[in-house]
């Protein structure tokens, strides 16, 4: 059992490693250099905080060792006397004054997503950056080896040298034309907060950091509708996190959840922040995601048959089986589970290695009391099932089915 300084460092480590990270790899210019260094600061932390006490702030205690480490290191590769002038200049840190763009993790994740990096790597790169996930975690994340993982990090970061991308937000000219490499980072980051692919089902500090850039990027880019219409869904989801859970840890279906623990705060901001992106006239995914997460924030009042026409109207925009795999459940509830099987069982070669695919597949065949057939569903779930959560969820209706 860990103790209270235990408790501390792990806390900073969720609270401030992307934006201590930011702060390094501005200064020295170098991610794996920077990478080492915080990581270093944060070793340091545990021996240190138990000697003098948990700092009054932490994030501003790890960058100033992450950044005593990266001078020590520069000067011992003989860099250049400018460079190791300017990481040995630097304050220790302080509450930024209003600017342009206040944030570094902003500057980061528009660095993260240049569109010289490959899609995959841009996402991977910002899970790495901004909030410390293991090489290990990002690699379930998107079902792929570790080994491929840590080749796709490093590089994404030798180009990220080689190429002399800047670490800067875009000018405004070129925001545009990067904005959706972006908004599919930040979607993905929330996703990973919302509904991990780690052992634990529900990250809210990695949700969190991700609404908090989504902010920004709305502050930056206010007539951007999907930039708008991103923020609006992830708090439209946000607004149910409390209820995913019971008291006891047990995953709790959006049927099943106590609505009383739903935001209503967050509802009406999403629901604002959606009509206002609406009424831009340039409809595009992420305003439609909005929209379904809208319907089922009504609660008993979901209009299933509206759901399904957002999904068809989503499938043009982003033809995904993943999108198709949820519509589904929403043609489910309309029009009963045999009408949907079928729906979902074309979709086989594409989502085979989807634990959401084998559950909600087992789902329509149970209810259609085709028993043994559920049973392998959910075995075949069980197995791919990232969370602890889910995992018990899965084997509690598998254990239903004797």
């Amino acid at each position: 059992m860990r103790d209270a300084v235990e408790e501390a460092v792990a806390a900073a480590f969720r609270d401030e490693w992307g934006q201590v990270f930011a702060t390094v790899v501005g200064l020295v210019d170098d991610w794996e250099l920077a990478e080492d260094c915080v990581a270093d600061a944060f070793a340091a932390a545990l021996p240190a905080w138990r000697r003098d006490g948990v700092p009054r702030r932490p994030g501003a205690w790890l960058t100033v060792a992450a950044r005593n480490r990266a001078r020590d290191r520069l000067r011992r590769a003989g860099v250049e006397q400018r460079k190791l002038a300017e990481v040995a200049s630097m304050p220790d840190p302080e509450p930024l004054p209003p600017t342009e763009f206040p944030d570094h993790r902003l500057e980061l994740i528009f660095t993260c997503c240049h569109p010289a990096l490959r899609p995959e790597a841009r996402v991977a790169l910002t899970l790495r950056t901004l909030t410390g996930m293991t090489t290990a975690e990002i690699a379930r994340a998107f079902l792929v080896s570790e080994p491929t993982m840590a080749q796709r990090l490093v590089r994404a970061q030798r180009k990220i040298r080689n190429a002399g991308i800047p670490y800067r937000v875009p000018p405004a000219h070129l925001l545009p034309e990067r904005t959706a490499g972006v908004l599919a980072v930040l979607y993905l980051l929330y996703r990973e907060g919302y509904a991990s692919s780690t052992d634990e089902l529900v990250r809210a500090e990695v949700s969190g950091e991700a609404i908090r850039l989504a902010r920004a990027l709305v502050a930056l880019m206010p007539d951007e509708p999907e930039a708008v219409g991103l923020l609006a869904l992830m708090l439209l989801q946000e607004a149910r996190r409390a209820a995913r859970l019971d008291a006891g840890g047990e995953l709790v279906l959006l049927a099943d959840q106590d609505r009383a623990l739903w935001d209503d705060s967050l509802i009406a901001e999403g629901t604002t922040l959606l009509e206002r992106a609406l009424r831009r006239g340039r409809v595009g995914p992420y305003q439609l995601q909005a929209a379904i997460a809208a319907e089922h924030d009504r609660g008993p009042d979901t209009d299933w048959r509206e759901i399904v026409r957002l999904y068809d109207e989503l499938l043009r925009v982003l033809p995904s089986p993943v999108v198709r795999l949820h519509r589904a459940v929403a043609v489910a509830a309309v029009d009963g589970p045999a009408v949907a099987l079928p729906l979902v069982e074309e979709l086989a070669a594409a989502l085979d290695r989807h634990h959401l695919w084998h559950a909600t597949r087992a789902d329509l065949l149970r209810r259609l009391d085709r028993g043994a057939e559920a049973r392998s569903a959910y075995a075949a779930a069980l197995d791919l099932a990232p969370s602890a959560a889910e995992r018990r969820f899965l084997g509690r209706r598998l254990a239903c089915l004797g």
